[in-house]
């Protein structure tokens, strides 16, 4: 009996592999709102780590964590780098690109709880009185991150924090 339940999980676990083999080798979030200030106002506090306390849904989950600002002020090669409890882990972000008031991106390093190498990207469209904002990530999907996604949606995961974030800079940017 005890290797025929020996040979059901190593069978189960086989499939469950080879299930996770056929999960696409990328991955993209994206996220979006409409804010009502222009731009302008809204690129600003994107464009500069500095200001991304008083809007990142990440800030707030660990106090104690240690931020280091390097590289320009603002905009290209800014760098903030993270350092913290295990619900933000520990990582650095470079803006890399910015086109003045429409887009923002990001080359995104996270180095704990687990190594990932990830582009974020902000595009802004202005609409009348409203600026649409669209918050995006994306990168490889590494046969780690598939056996992963056998059991955890990412978008939903992840989704979560950006519609988060969203709603924080939202709040700001209209004040």
């Amino acid at each position: 009996m005890l290797k025929i339940i020996v040979i059901a999980a190593v069978v189960l676990l086989a499939a469950l592999l080879a299930y996770a083999a056929t999960k696409p080798g990328a991955f993209r979030v994206e996220r979006a709102t409409s804010i009502k200030a222009p731009q302008e106002r809204i690129f600003a506090l994107i464009n500069d780590f500095h200001r991304w306390d008083s809007w990142s849904p990440w800030e707030k989950l660990d106090p104690a964590m240690k931020r280091t600002h390097g590289g320009a002020t603002s905009g290209k090669g800014a760098v903030y780098e993270w350092e913290g409890n295990g619900k933000v882990g520990a990582g650095r972000m470079e803006i890399t690109d910015t086109s003045p008031s429409s887009k923002v991106t990001i080359k995104l390093d996270f180095i704990k709880p687990f190594e990932g190498h990830n582009v974020a990207e902000f595009a802004l469209d202005p609409k009348g009185d409203s600026t649409n904002v669209t918050w995006a990530m994306h990168g490889p999907n590494r046969y780690i991150g598939k056996v992963m996604s056998v059991f955890i949606n990412m978008d939903r995961m992840i989704g979560k924090d950006f519609e988060t974030g969203l709603a924080n800079l939202k709040t700001i940017a209209e004040q």
